[in-house]
């Protein structure tokens, strides 16, 4: 299970571009939980590939509620942040 975990930290700077993660169903995941028109059983609904158990859905569900009660302010710096990361000179960029 560690060596899993090792592989999976070592290819996100693989797939970091500057147009996103270079994941489709991360960048739709990190739009979705930002995204204040996005219910929570909706990103349950998206995630549900993911949930397993009642624990993981109720930590989900506390998760998405934690941006649906932000201002929309802290919602565009959350963006700003996802965007800087991906932009960042640590983040390989496509060739």
């Amino acid at each position: 299970m560690k060596l899993v975990v090792l592989f999976m930290l070592v290819t996100i700077p693989i797939c970091c571009y500057a147009s996103g993660s270079g994941c489709r169903i991360i960048d739709k995941i990190i739009n979705s939980t930002v995204d204040p028109t996005v219910s929570e059983s909706a990103y349950l609904e998206l995630l549900d590939s993911y949930v397993h158990d009642p624990a993981t859905e109720n930590a989900v569900k506390q998760f998405k509620q934690c941006f649906l009660i932000q201002s929309e302010e802290t919602l565009i710096d959350a963006q700003v942040m996802t965007d800087a990361i991906y932009n960042s000179k640590d983040c390989p960029k496509s060739s």
